[in-house]
């Protein structure tokens, strides 16, 4: 079939004939053809029908010069069997690394049986069975569970849950200075990005307060008696991984019981083991009322999000039959290989001891990134985190310069915000083969998530890489990051 023909505001199709056979196939790309295209194609298509302004970003890094053959474990290797040691982790979502066996071979039974994907009209064993794993590795009484296919998606759920259960007399929303919680448009409200807000409208029943101010959440219940939900990420990926002392929460949850407030913690980033516990609000002894996960619960071989909440709030919001379907499942929520991956995927973080792993391992790591931060104090402005969900921030450029050049380059410290962090990044890729991550908020922090699977000798290799480039000194890394860019 033809391609539209634009014109002006309209676009004009010839319809096609009645007869199916005389539907001609367009000129359509096929697996074989997709694997084996070469990174010029790649970016041709990458810019004619997804994101040209992304690609700008990618080429800076550097990262649109890989094509990816293939991944295992804790490495990517890319056209020219180069191994590229993975410590981004898809933001989260490769707790078991690259193409575990175990969630492989689960999946090639599912297959191979050809057992049902699809299938609303009935009751699904494995959706069931997902949600009972799910309740059983949450604390408290966590364990009505709804499925869905991404973190935007399940917190969309938690927050119309709490919403409902909290009633028509208190629909406001209480959300933190610099979160992130989706990008969907309900989500987008709570989700503290004026790069992701733009100027959409967005809805209005929402209260923002800063991050671990206790004393903030306190006088705001006090004063204003429609609040009936606060939403809140445990640890904040997005902020530059942020975190409060266990006094807030503890305080939080007392709060919220005094009040009658319903806190949703948002666990979609720092849930399913990352901090060394299954969700990281156990840390502190607390369970909120309503949660969410994604990310790995897909086993990083399928989209899987759920939000889980405590009986007596699920039953608050849709318990009768005549609420029940307000927010049943979509259409893709508990597919079955999805749940079948989820379930295989839970086992295997127990049967591997991963969260011990996350812990432990996780523990190295901090301490050997402590080391490099006494090493190189006017470089390395903090570093923070749990487990395997780790910031590590740069002081502003200017600082990291030597004396004489500091007046003059501080004036653009806000603009230059970011680019020490893209220089590292790009030149750990290109030179350590090495893959770190950004945050959205504040650009002078890398974010490390390495999958679970993480041992201390992959953390050796990244530290002593990320030492050998820091020893080049800031001087050498600037001028070896605008070396990289010539002939871009």
């Amino acid at each position: 079939m033809a391609k539209p023909e634009q014109t002006g505001t309209r676009t004009l199709v010839d319809a096609p004939a009645l007869s199916p056979a005389a539907i001609a196939k367009p000129e359509l790309i096929s697996v074989e053809q997709a694997k084996a295209m070469d990174v010029a194609r790649i970016t041709d298509l990458f810019k004619a029908h997804l994101n040209p302004g992304q690609l700008h970003f990618m080429k800076l890094l550097g990262f649109h010069k890989i094509k990816i053959e293939r991944a295992e474990g804790m490495f990517y290797i890319d056209q020219n069997g180069r191994k590229i040691l993975d410590f981004f982790g898809g933001f989260g979502s490769l707790a078991f690394g690259h193409n575990h066996p175990r969630i492989l071979e689960a999946r090639k039974k599912f297959q191979e049986e050809k057992r049902q994907e699809i299938a609303i009209a009935f009751m699904s064993q494995y959706a069931a069975a997902l949600a009972h794993n799910i309740a059983k590795c949450s604390p408290g009484d966590l364990d009505m569970v709804f499925l869905g296919s991404s973190g935007s998606e399940a917190m969309e759920a938690a927050v119309k849950l709490a919403e409902r259960a909290a009633g028509p007399k208190r629909p406001k929303i209480v959300y933190a200075e610099n979160s992130f919680h989706g990008k969907t448009k309900g989500v987008l409200a709570i989700t503290d990005g004026q790069l992701y807000r733009a100027d959409f409208k967005v809805a209005d029943n929402v209260v923002r307060v800063p991050f671990a101010d206790i004393d903030a959440v306190e006088r705001l219940f006090k004063s204003d008696p429609e609040i009936g939900v606060i939403v809140l990420e445990t640890i904040q990926g997005g902020g530059g991984i942020i975190q409060a002392p266990t006094q807030y929460w503890q305080k939080l949850r007392a709060l919220c019981d005094q009040y009658g407030v319903l806190w949703v913690a948002d666990e979609v980033q720092c849930g399913y083991g990352r901090s060394g516990r299954f969700y990281a609000f156990e840390h502190y002894g607390v369970v909120p009322d309503v949660t969410a996960l994604a990310k790995s619960l897909g086993a990083g071989k399928a989209a899987v999000g759920a939000m889980i909440a405590r009986r007596d709030v699920y039953m608050k919001a849709y318990g009768t039959p005549k609420t029940a379907m307000i927010h049943a499942m979509a259409t893709f929520g508990g597919m079955g290989e999805a749940c079948v991956t989820a379930i295989e995927g839970i086992n295997v973080l127990y049967d591997e001891g991963l969260i011990d792993n996350a812990a432990s391992t996780g523990g190295y790591l901090l301490q050997r990134l402590r080391a490099l931060k006494e090493k190189y104090p006017k470089i390395i402005k903090d570093l923070r985190g749990k487990g395997f969900m780790i910031g590590l921030e740069f002081h502003d450029f200017s600082q990291t310069l030597p004396m004489v050049l500091r007046p003059v380059v501080s004036v653009l410290d806000d603009k230059l915000k970011g680019s020490l962090s893209g220089f590292v990044g790009s030149l750990l890729l290109r030179d350590y083969d090495v893959l770190v991550a950004f945050t959205e908020y504040n650009r002078n922090v890398i974010r490390l998530e390495p999958p679970l699977i993480c041992q201390p000798e992959h953390v050796d290799r990244f530290v002593d890489a990320f030492d050998s480039l820091l020893s080049r000194g800031i001087v050498a890394i600037v001028k070896d990051f605008v070396k990289s860019q010539v002939g871009k």
